[in-house]
C-alpha cells in the first residue's frame, strides 16, 4: 500500500497540473455576461468608429475590469507575455481615447482583440 500511494501521488499532482496548464481555452470562455472579453471589444469598437468618445470611456473603464477579473482565471494557464501585452493595449487604449485619437484606438482595440484570441493557446 506504501508503495502504491508513493508512486500514485507524483502521478495525480502531474496530472492537475496538466490540467491546469492545459485549461486556458476553456477558463477564458465567459461565466457570466459581465466578463464577455471580446463583446465589450467590440462595443468600445463602436463607440470609437463612431465617435462617441465618452462612451467608448465608460466601456473602456468596464474593459479594464472585466479583464481584471478574467486575469485571476488564466494566471496559471497562460503565457505571462500575451496577459501584459493585453494589459498593456488596455492601458494604451485608454490614452487614445483621452486623446480622441481614432486610428490609435483602434490599433489597440485590434491588437487585444488578437491577443485574446492567442491567449492559451
Amino acid at each position: 500500500m506504501s508503495k502504491f500511494i508513493q508512486k500514485a501521488i507524483p502521478i495525480i499532482i502531474l496530472l492537475v497540473f496538466i490540467v491546469v496548464m492545459l485549461s486556458g481555452n476553456y477558463l477564458k470562455r465567459p461565466l457570466s455576461k459581465e466578463d464577455n472579453l471580446p463583446q465589450a471589444i467590440q462595443i468600445v469598437m463602436k463607440n470609437v468608429s463612431e465617435n462617441r468618445w465618452e462612451e467608448a470611456s465608460k466601456n473602456t473603464e468596464a474593459l479594464g475590469h472585466i479583464w481584471t477579473r478574467i486575469i485571476k482565471r488564466v494566471q496559471y494557464s497562460s503565457e505571462r507575455d500575451e496577459i501584459n501585452a493585453l494589459s498593456t493595449n488596455i492601458a494604451r487604449l485608454n490614452g487614445a481615447i483621452l486623446s480622441r485619437d481614432k486610428s490609435s484606438a483602434l490599433i489597440e482595440l485590434s491588437e487585444a482583440h488578437e491577443h485574446w484570441v492567442n491567449l492559451g493557446r
